[in-house]
């Protein structure tokens, strides 16, 4: 540890505490609003505020995707009724690539499509799958990059810790 932090002292020691800082700032701020289209009508954030919303944005091209679906109708089974919404926000140009995704991969949550990318771009993602934890009053309290196995487990304990804030 102490090697890591000479080598990381002078010029990337400031660097790394402004990262930490900002990453704490944009914990904290409010999840952008959005309505899109959806499968059963349309999706808008404010329909949610008072629940815990993990947000997911996928793309029909994306290998991990496939393993998120399965993952997050388990989140949805098991934590739907404590006040979890799980809801997918697809980003592919064409909605036929994202229904085709849909008939492999089955999603017991709600499916929002943004073919323009401008709900992306206000979440700034920048890989696919990126999912945000949303909490009950509307503000976005974590952010996730990818989908890793080794990461559910952290991702459940947050969901766990925002529905016990009630």
């Amino acid at each position: 540890m102490i090697r890591f932090l000479r080598k990381i002292s002078g010029k990337l020691l400031p660097l790394t505490v402004l990262l930490i800082l900002l990453s704490a700032a944009r914990a904290e701020e409010a999840a952008p609003a959005f309505s899109l289209p959806g499968e059963a009508g349309p999706v808008n954030l404010a329909a949610y505020r008072g629940k815990v919303v993990y947000i997911d944005f996928w793309a029909s091209w994306c290998a991990p995707c496939r393993k998120s679906f399965p993952w997050m109708n388990d989140l949805q089974r098991r934590y739907g009724k404590q006040g979890l919404a799980v809801v997918a926000i697809n980003v592919d140009k064409k909605e036929g690539a994202a229904r085709a995704f849909l008939a492999d991969y089955p999603a017991q949550f709600t499916i929002a499509f943004d073919p323009a990318g401008r709900v992306a771009e206000a979440y700034r993602v920048r890989t696919m799958p990126s999912s945000y934890l949303i909490d009950r009053k509307g503000a976005l309290r974590s952010t996730h990059l990818g989908f890793f196995d080794a990461n559910k487990l952290r991702i459940e304990e947050e969901i766990r810790q925002l529905l016990a804030e009630g």
